[in-house]
């Protein structure tokens, strides 16, 4: 079983226009409703790959029994979910279909209270005993210590269970010095944490820095990994247009899927960008296009260095 953990989940609603004008009205042609928040999308691919997953963090509200309900009719898929007192949040995508381009609109969370974070801490080092991997993923509500990650990285490392981390600013900082088996942020968080904006010099700053292996999503430039056993890019063979919302949590399934199965870096890598891409062109964050994902695992080119550490 793998382990997604969402401290900050969100009902996610996507809707469309056909252009998005500042200081006007729009018809919305489609509106998508979703489960969501990090973990929570990268399970739902986890499922459409046919791992079995658990599903846990933090949840309540009208919003939060949504989400639960929701991810009740996903096959492989089990809620494990905390209860608290306040209402999960709501994300927003407006996709714009004239550019193409999607504007995302992120409400805070609630208030969590030391009573709920400690429920929150029992539940999760008991699902970790039964757990092959774990991905700990997105923001922190209110109220949820800065330091969370490192304290999660840490049970984990503790039972044994290999930890993804993918998280930015100070809990991404304290949560690398925690030692997690894998970080993935993006080419400004890794920026934001290194002070390097060249790609490679920042993934091998993030391992000093006490991540095992490191891979930065560069957008439409694929992935660049770096760990022990040398350093890898996978880039697509083309562009894909549409809503980008999703499409690195879909990264983050490849890798863990990977990782359990024990692939190769370059195949995990050439998985995780497909499954990004796919999820670029389709619906909702949490989904990807099945048919274009087994397209591009044929066209998508890895290079690397092996002799890299």
């Amino acid at each position: 079983m793998i382990l997604t953990v969402t401290l900050n989940t969100a009902l996610d609603l996507t809707y469309r226009v056909r252009s998005l004008r500042p200081h006007t009205s729009h018809r919305v042609s489609e509106v998508i409703e979703r489960p969501g928040g990090k973990g929570v999308n990268v399970a739902r691919v986890l499922a459409a790959l046919g791992h079995e997953v658990t599903v846990t963090g933090l949840a309540g509200g009208g919003t939060g029994r949504a989400i639960r309900d929701r991810l009740a009719e996903v096959p492989g898929l089990t809620d494990a979910l905390v209860p608290v007192a306040g209402a999960t949040r709501r994300t927003i995508a407006v996709a714009d279909e004239l550019s193409g381009d999607t504007t995302q609109l992120n409400e805070p969370g609630p208030q969590i209270a030391p009573a709920e974070w400690g429920a929150f801490l029992g539940r999760y080092e008991e699902l970790l005993a039964g757990a092959s991997a774990v991905a700990l993923c997105g923001s922190l509500p209110p109220g949820v210590p800065v330091g969370a990650y490192a304290n999660l990285v840490r049970a984990a490392r503790s039972a044994g269970v290999p930890v993804l981390l993918d998280t930015s600013g100070e809990p991404l900082r304290r949560g690398v010095a925690a030692r997690p088996d894998l970080i993935k942020p993006n080419a400004e968080e890794l920026a934001e944490l290194t002070g390097s904006h060249e790609p490679l010099r920042a993934t091998q700053d993030a391992r000093r820095r006490g991540a095992h292996a490191v891979v930065a999503s560069l957008g439409s430039a694929g992935l660049l990994a770096a760990g022990p056993e040398g350093h890898w890019q996978a880039t697509p063979p083309t562009r894909l247009h549409g809503n980008p919302t999703g499409a690195g949590d879909s990264a983050v399934a490849g890798l863990l899927s990977g990782l359990v199965e024990r692939l190769p870096w370059p195949d995990r890598l050439v998985r995780a960008v497909a499954l990004s891409a796919a999820t670029v062109v389709a619906a909702a964050a949490g989904e990807f296009d099945q048919s274009v994902y087994e397209g591009l695992l044929r066209g998508i080119s890895v290079t690397g260095d092996i002799s890299a550490a």
